[in-house]
């Protein structure tokens, strides 16, 4: 017996992997049904890229991406490359530009980008609702999903979990396909905000916190990772691309070490400033490098300031060493409410590389931010969400 509120595939979450599952398997002639929780669809990639939406990488690669197995994502990225997601936009006639480093950013606006995703599914015959909270999901003696709704009872064979994760709670963000992946008998894996600023205490947070706005190039490290960008120095702590970067690989307790002048041969620089400005405070000579409330700041905490002529060669080494490897103890991040992304989630033993698909439960995947995959800024998280998308959605009906 079959209903009006049947269909092939049930997708819970309309953000950028539920709605390009949706679109890929309603091309292929299934009645997909989207259902989110939201006012309104893919919030997150309304906001993205300061409302222009960082919307793929040309250089992403598996590299790019963290996870507990990092061979997981390899499968998904390969089958749908930023190419075929810069071919799509084409089509819709929107304009983009390079910002840096791979990163596609739209040149007008991410609403362009929600449109095209929109027009797509219209134009396959996907059905979106909105307001549509979820209060029970259960699976049927006959292995269908029934979903309780604040808009009544939808029932499918395959059931696509792209609910996303922890970050954001303000955007509607939530740990509900976390809960539904333990209900089905998944594991997910400890979660922690991603991309995310870090916030300094102590002696740190005393010497910076006034230097607020200040911003400069960096390399910063922690344990194997490095990133060379922008640090921006915050009222509690410190951000830009650089920090958000390497707060995916830092953990509380990690020591973080600066390259303040990234790119630099320091000791050769310093032993150029003593021969040919001998007479020059060291502040005066940094503060030509590094901003100069930055450059005063490290010499009132950090270096003491004399004219070069008075530094022995070992003294000059050391300043050297600092400026290339300064020391930063976080005491934390600003947590899920200004993260990009969660680390963590749903446990990709249980999955299916290929599909997406639950190993245990048949007509169960698990899409985009909830599942364990991580990519760096830049819009590496999009192109996770597109491809694992496209590969539940090329899956959805088979055997």
């Amino acid at each position: 017996m079959s209903h009006s509120n049947d269909c092939d595939a049930l997708v819970i979450g309309a953000g950028a992997a539920g709605l390009m599952c949706a679109l890929a398997a309603g091309r292929r002639g299934l009645r997909v049904r989207v259902l989110d929780h939201a006012n309104k669809v893919c919030k997150k990639v309304l906001m993205s890229g300061g409302g222009r939406c960082n919307f793929t990488n040309t250089g992403a690669t598996p590299a790019n991406y963290l996870s507990a197995n990092p061979h997981f994502c390899k499968s998904a990225l390969a089958r749908y490359t930023p190419w075929h997601f810069i071919e799509l936009v084409e089509r819709h006639g929107i304009a983009y530009h390079e910002k840096e480093l791979g990163q596609l950013f739209c040149d007008e606006s991410s609403k362009q980008i929600v449109a095209m995703l929109l027009a797509e599914c219209a134009d396959a015959g996907v059905e979106i609702r909105t307001h549509c909270a979820i209060e029970r999901v259960e699976r049927t003696d006959a292995g269908r999903f029934r979903l309780h709704t604040a808009q009544g009872r939808f029932e499918a064979p395959s059931l696509v979990v792209a609910s996303g994760g922890l970050s954001i709670p303000s955007m509607g963000a939530s740990g509900f396909g976390y809960t539904l992946a333990k209900q089905f008998g998944h594991a997910v894996l400890p979660t922690r905000a991603g991309l995310v600023p870090l916030t300094l205490t102590g002696k740190h947070a005393e010497r910076l916190h006034d230097l607020a706005g200040v911003a400069l190039p960096v390399e910063a490290r922690c344990h194997d990772a490095s990133f060379r960008n922008f640090m921006l120095i915050t009222h509690r702590g410190i951000s830009g691309p650089a920090i958000l970067q390497i707060s995916n690989y830092w953990q509380p307790g990690d020591e973080l070490r600066l390259d303040l002048l990234p790119g630099t041969d320091t000791n050769a620089l310093l032993r150029d400033w003593q021969r040919q400005r001998r007479d020059s405070e060291l502040r005066t000579l940094l503060a030509d490098v590094l901003p100069k409330r930055f450059a005063q700041r490290l010499c009132e905490h950090w270096i003491v300031s004399r004219p070069l002529r008075q530094y022995a060669p070992r003294e000059l080494d050391r300043i050297a060493a600092l400026l290339r490897d300064w020391p930063l103890m976080a005491s934390g991040t600003e947590g899920y409410r200004t993260a990009e992304v969660t680390l963590g989630g749903v446990d990709t033993d249980g999955l299916s590389s290929a599909t997406m698909m639950s190993r245990t439960v048949p007509g169960l995947y698990f899409i985009g931010e909830v599942v364990d995959v991580t990519g760096w800024l830049g819009g590496y998280n999009f192109q996770w969400a597109w491809a694992s998308g496209h590969a539940a959605g090329q899956a959805l009906g088979g055997a």
